[in-house]
């Protein structure tokens, strides 16, 4: 359960760290002697101007001072800190535990899973770091979205995991849960598409709803011609692929919407009590999920509002993971 929170933790930290950009603040990675921060002037100054080498500090914060520098510093330290204390309290424990035999080969094979999804993680989140240190300011919006899907395939299989242990299941079969599962997939796929908005800096475009800049269809989509893979890697100097995943965006988020009130109205009638605070629990979060995500975009103000943004994403990860438990909780047994 510690690793659970702390996972989810690790997440938050990450959007703060986005969006505050403070990614690229640290341009190298050790993974032991990264431990120690910058404990004097020379140090700080030595740090700093490594980051003056970046793209990042030539096209966009070339007026930054050292003060300016240690508070994007912080967020990035903080964010490996916090990975590197989660590996120490998870990953030793497991070590231990199957040395001393004190946990079987299901339960072994579940957390070796969320350790080796960690490292794939861990592993992409460099990579992602690195695709922003060379020509463009930001981290490719693609490696991004790698690696916040990888953290959120972290976070479900520490879910399943919690599920196994309290032997989440239904004692009796339940013909309508199958449109759980279909949710599922809708809020991952709209997962992914948040990861790529992230990237992209989508948000900003179109701080406007229910319209987006006064269109309900932005008009650069209704262009055949901006169909081409070419706008969808040069994300970042046409209007196309910003407008695309943000109207996709919106319009899961109302498919999402509804599927849930109507997957509430047709499973609470039919599963047992355990089921239903979880059932309860989703759509509440659904709908201050979709709250916030309309909050953030009518507040954009030349940035996206770090409060609603990192509140959006918070509660869009809980609603996934209350999602997850309630798939869990119907199943007839534990395979």
């Amino acid at each position: 359960m510690i690793g659970l929170i702390m996972l989810v933790g690790q997440v938050i930290l990450g959007g703060i760290t986005r969006l505050t950009g403070s990614g690229l603040s640290i341009t190298k990675w050790d993974v032991i002697t990264g431990v120690v921060p910058p404990l004097n002037e020379e140090d700080w100054i030595q740090e700093f101007e490594l980051y003056k080498q970046t793209p990042q500090f030539h096209k966009i914060n070339s007026t930054f001072n050292l003060q300016e520098f240690k508070f994007i510093y912080f967020w990035e330290y903080f964010h490996r800190l916090w990975v590197r204390a989660l590996g120490f309290i998870f990953l030793i424990p497991f070590l231990i535990f199957v040395v001393t035999k004190r946990i079987d080969n299901y339960l072994m094979k579940r957390l070796g899973l969320v350790v080796l999804l960690t490292i794939l993680t861990a592993s992409a989140g460099w990579i992602m770091v690195k695709s922003g240190l060379e020509d463009r300011p930001w981290v490719n919006a693609y490696k991004l979205t790698v690696h916040f899907v990888l953290a959120v395939l972290v976070i479900a299989a520490m879910v399943r995991t919690v599920a196994d242990v309290y032997v989440y299941k239904s004692l009796k079969k339940v013909k309508s849960k199958r449109i759980v599962l279909w949710m599922l997939q809708l809020v991952f796929i709209q997962l992914i598409v948040a990861g790529v908005i992230s990237g992209m800096k989508a948000g900003l475009y179109f701080p406007s709803w229910p319209d987006m800049n006064g269109e309900l269809v932005p008009s650069v989509l209704l262009n055949l011609n901006n169909w081409t893979w070419e706008n969808m890697i040069n994300y970042d100097s046409y209007l196309f692929a910003p407008a695309l995943v943000q109207f996709t965006h919106r319009t899961l988020a109302y498919i999402i919407l509804v599927g849930i009130l109507f997957m509430f109205f047709k499973l609470q009638n039919h599963i047992e009590r355990s089921s239903k605070k979880w059932l309860n629990l989703t759509v509440i979060l659904v709908v201050v999920q979709v709250a916030l995500g309309i909050l953030t975009v009518l507040n954009v103000k030349g940035q996206i509002p770090l409060f609603y943004g990192v509140s959006h994403q918070l509660v869009g990860l809980l609603f996934f993971m209350s999602l997850l438990f309630l798939h869990y909780s119907l199943r007839n047994k534990r395979v």
